[in-house]
């Protein structure tokens, strides 16, 4: 159960780490033949462009436009408007160039920042690894900071995520498992660079999804034209450290490349996204597929660390696997895997009921939070109920309860206490009653 958020500041990124930005295409690795077309397609989009306006879209330095938009010249597919001035000219794509621009679109529909190669990608990733992070018992007291969980379980998380491994998170509905996951979030407090997208087999995948990848301050660098050796890729966006969370709706089709049909490219799998980061999929057991073919497609990536992708064209290609994978699941680990699938699992940690100081605790968080009175005895009362009727104490029932004691009283008019017939009435109204149909007493 938490009622505190603490936002770190990331840290930079080591320069060493930023791509440099290209002095040629031929540097690039990309084809000269597909970046000239990109900027054909661009045009035909866009209409009328400078130079620098094309560099912007691109996410290419100036002096590699030039060169793309002097061969589209001389094979007189653009050419110079009348609104250019002698300082500024302004390009649009000539009568070819538009049947060629409607030709290349009908191939792939990407128009926007130029690729990089699946190279270039898979070594950036093995520069910013996840696995490099390193965690303090300081780190994951400042994360969980005013958050009631055990010393002993903030212990097994820090060593987990020191690990670079796999995590199964496994326990009792309501027990604060999502919750915890989603707190590890607060520990990856540096920085890595995602691709706009990269090119394989002449194949685009967009990597960057503004939903997931929150850029940084300077994510956004200075306009490309004036790159310099000092500058990254504009290519890049340097984020923080990704993090994924996925749910029931999560199947075995997903994890593979999303081929956009109508625009003829790619959108990437969540755990490509996900790459230097975070994936916690939650609740698992609930997916429509069976959890042990969930399981089951995980095992290669965890064990080698390495992913594998089909493109439509029936090609296939590698990328690393550096993703720290939390699994959350009320199922116990035996019955969702074999052995050697557990065998591939780093860290596999129990999160149960809490003690009964735990739940006072939470209990009096929960109250300073939604402004309700109380005695310390109400709460003892509280929890005698839960002692009499052999109810766990989980985490996630002091909100339950107490959201529905202070509903009843604005219903009333009454100022929010916990008195034993509001209490009562939000036990009847929340736990489940078989049989008899009076309210029970507290």
């Amino acid at each position: 159960m938490a009622l505190t958020l603490l936002d770190s500041d990331a840290s930079n990124l080591p320069a060493s780490f930023a791509p440099l930005p290209p002095s040629g295409v031929k540097e690039m690795g990309i084809p000269f033949l597909f970046l000239a077309q990109l900027v054909c397609k661009t045009l035909f989009n866009a209409g009328p462009q400078r130079i620098s306006d094309l560099s912007a879209r691109l996410k290419l330095p100036a002096r590699i436009v030039e060169e793309l938009v002097d061969f589209l010249r001389r094979e007189r597919l653009c050419e110079v408007t009348s609104a250019s001035t002698a300082l500024q000219r302004v390009f649009t794509l000539s009568d070819l160039g538009h049947q060629r621009g409607e030709e290349y679109l009908r191939h792939n529909q990407y128009t926007g920042p130029a690729p990089v190669t699946l190279e270039a990608y898979q070594e950036q990733v093995r520069k910013q690894a996840i696995a490099e992070v390193r965690v303090t018992r300081a780190d994951m007291e400042r994360a969980f900071a005013g958050i009631v969980v055990s010393a002993n379980i903030l212990d097994q998380f820090g060593a987990a995520m020191n690990s670079g491994r796999a995590v199964f998170l496994y326990g009792p509905a309501g027990a604060g498992k999502s919750f915890i996951a989603e707190r590890l979030v607060g520990l990856l407090n540096d920085e890595v660079y995602i691709p706009h997208s990269i090119l394989v087999h002449d194949q685009i995948v967009r990597m960057f999804d503004p939903d997931v990848h929150v850029a940084t301050a300077d994510g956004k660098p200075a306009s490309p034209v004036s790159l310099g050796i000092a500058n990254a890729d504009a290519r890049w966006v340097k984020c923080r450290r990704p993090v994924i969370i996925t749910g029931g709706e999560l199947t075995l089709d997903m994890l593979d490349l999303q081929f956009e049909h109508s625009a003829r490219f790619y959108a990437a799998p969540p755990q490509l996204k996900a790459n230097n980061g975070l994936l916690i999929i939650d609740d698992l057991g609930r997916q429509k597929v069976r959890p042990d073919e969930l399981m089951n497609r995980w095992i290669v990536p965890l064990d080698r660390r390495l992913d594998y992708h089909a493109l439509h064209t029936g090609e296939k290609f590698m990328v690393p696997f550096d993703v720290t994978v939390v699994f959350c699941t009320n199922i116990s680990p035996r019955e969702l895997a074999d052995e050697a699938f557990l065998r591939r699992l780093g860290y596999k940690i129990h999160l149960g009921p809490l003690d009964e100081a735990q739940y006072r605790e939470v209990c009096e968080q929960v109250c300073r939070l939604l402004d309700i009175s109380h005695e310390g005895a109400d709460i003892d009362h509280l929890i005698s109920k839960f002692r009499s009727e052999k109810k766990p104490l989980l985490a996630c029932t002091p909100a339950d309860l107490l959201r529905q004691v202070r509903d009843q009283a604005r219903y009333r008019g009454v100022e929010a206490r916990l008195t034993g017939d509001l209490l009562a009435w939000a036990w009847n109204n929340y736990f489940v009653s078989h049989g008899a149909e009076q309210q029970p007493s507290l």
